[in-house]
C-alpha cells in the first residue's frame, strides 16, 4: 500500500488508462497527466494508441463471449494472457514516446469484459486481464476491476463513464448529451446547472456490434467494419425490417439499464442476417437498415427517457460511431435542430475518451473518492471503485 499512500502526496501524476471494449479490437492505451482529483481534476493527454489484438487472440476472446464455447480452463488461461497483452501494450507505447515505467505513477485498467449479467437472482459481471500480471510486468501500481463494487451495491456496473463525463463536461448553461457509440451505445445526460445526483446515463442499445459482425460475414472476413458507412450509404432502409428490430424488448426497458454481447452479439447478428435474406433485400440495404437501427434506437431512447425531463442543447459523440461519417449524418438528421458534434471539438479525443476515463477513475480511487453514479447505474449507494495491486 506504500505505493498508493505516496501517490496521495503528489499533486500531479502521470497515469495510464487501459481499455478494451465490446468490439474487442485491441487495447486502448492513454498516457495522461492528471492534476488534482474530484471536480478539480485537470487532465492532459500525453499519448494515445490502440494496440490491435492478433487475429488468433481476438478469436479466443470471442469464444469466451459465448456460453457454448467458453470453457473454465480457457477463461483462467486467458485472464493471464490478456494481462500479459495489456502489460506489453503499456511497454510498447512507453517505448514509442521515449518514457519508462519509472515515469508512470499508476495504471487504471478496465480489462476485457467477457460476460455481463446485471439482472437476475445474483447480478454479476466479469472482466479479465489479470491486474497482478500488469503490475508485475510493468512495475507500475495498478488499479482494476472497477465495475464489481457497483454491482455488489445493486447497480448494473455501467455506465461508469457518467462520473467522468460530469467531471469534464458539466455546464451551468446547457444540458449536454455525451453519446459513446462503441459495440454498444451509451448516453450520459448532464442537466444544465445540475449536480452529480441528477446525472442520467444508460446503455441505449446497439452501437457498432451488429453492424461489424454482419460486415465481417458479408465480406467473408475481408472487412471488420463499414468504413465511413460507405457500404450502408449505398443501400435503402427497409422500414418493415427496421420496425421489427425496433420492437426489441431491451429498448422498452426503463433505465438505468445495460446490455452487451449477451443480447446483441454474434447470435443476434446471425438472426439479423437471416431476416435480411428473408426480406429479399440487398446486403447494402441490410447495412443501411442496421445503421438506422442504431440511430433510431438512440433517438427513441432520447425521446422517451430524456426529452420529457432534460431536453438536450447539444449532443457530443465519441467511439467508433463518431468515425462513421454516414452514421453521424443520420444522427444529425434525426436530432436536428440539436447540434450533433464529435466530442473532439471539446478538446477530448473521442478515440481516447474511455481509456482516459479509466486513468481518471484510478486517480479517484487513490484519493478515496466515490466514482459511481447511482442515478445512472441503479446502485444503492456511492462506491469507491477498483482493486489495488502493487508491483
Amino acid at each position: 500500500m506504500k505505493h498508493f499512500i505516496d501517490l496521495l502526496n503528489r499533486e500531479k501524476k502521470t497515469v495510464i488508462g487501459l481499455m478494451s471494449g465490446t468490439s474487442a479490437d485491441g487495447v486502448d492505451v492513454a498516457v495522461v497527466d492528471i492534476i488534482g482529483s474530484g471536480l478539480n481534476t485537470e487532465v492532459c493527454l500525453v499519448a494515445f494508441e490502440t494496440i490491435q489484438y492478433k487475429p488468433e487472440i481476438r478469436t479466443r476472446i470471442f469464444d469466451l463471449f459465448s456460453v457454448e464455447t467458453a470453457r473454465v480452463d480457457e477463461i483462467c488461461r486467458m485472464n493471464f494472457v490478456i494481462g500479459e497483452i495489456f502489460a506489453e501494450s503499456v511497454l510498447t507505447v512507453l517505448e514509442k514516446i521515449d518514457m519508462t515505467s519509472a515515469q508512470i505513477d499508476l495504471i487504471g485498467s478496465h480489462g476485457q469484459t467477457i460476460h455481463h449479467l446485471p439482472l437476475g437472482e445474483i447480478p454479476s459481471t466479469l472482466q479479465i486481464g489479470e491486474p497482478a500480471v500488469i503490475a508485475h510486468k510493468t512495475g507500475i501500481p495498478t488499479i482494476a476491476d472497477f465495475r464489481v463494487a457497483d454491482v455488489a451495491a445493486g447497480g448494473e456496473g455501467a455506465p461508469l463513464i457518467a462520473y467522468i463525463d460530469y467531471m469534464l463536461f458539466h455546464s451551468s448553461m446547457r444540458t449536454i448529451g455525451l453519446l459513446n457509440i462503441g459495440g454498444i451505445s451509451n448516453l450520459t445526460v448532464l442537466p444544465a446547472d445540475g449536480g452529480i445526483e441528477v446525472v442520467h446515463a444508460s446503455d441505449t442499445g446497439p452501437g457498432n456490434m451488429i453492424l461489424d459482425a454482419c460486415v465481417e460475414k458479408m465480406t467473408h472476413g475481408e472487412k471488420r467494419f463499414d468504413e465511413d458507412g460507405k457500404m450502408a450509404q449505398q443501400g435503402m432502409v427497409c422500414k418493415d425490417l427496421l420496425d421489427l428490430w425496433l420492437a426489441h424488448p431491451y429498448l422498452e426497458l426503463v433505465p438505468p439499464k445495460t446490455t452487451g454481447r449477451e443480447v446483441f452479439g454474434r447470435r443476434y447478428a446471425e438472426e439479423c442476417l437471416q431476416q435480411i435474406t428473408a426480406h429479399g433485400i440487398s446486403e447494402y440495404d441490410g447495412l443501411a437498415t442496421l445503421t438506422a437501427f442504431t440511430v433510431e434506437s438512440i433517438a427513441g431512447y432520447v425521446k422517451r427517457f430524456v426529452e420529457p425531463n432534460s431536453p438536450l442543447d447539444v449532443l457530443y459523440v465519441s467511439g467508433g460511431g463518431a468515425q462513421n461519417a454516414f452514421m453521424m449524418q443520420c444522427l444529425a438528421e434525426v436530432f436536428a435542430p440539436i447540434p450533433v458534434m464529435d466530442v473532439g471539438e471539446k478538446g477530448i479525443s473521442g478515440d481516447a475518451k474511455e481509456a482516459i476515463a479509466f486513468a481518471i477513475l484510478a486517480n479517484e480511487a487513490v484519493h478515496g473518492n466515490y466514482a459511481n453514479v447511482p442515478n445512472a447505474t441503479g446502485a444503492s449507494c456511492r462506491k469507491i471503485l477498483g482493486k489495488f495491486v502493487c508491483p
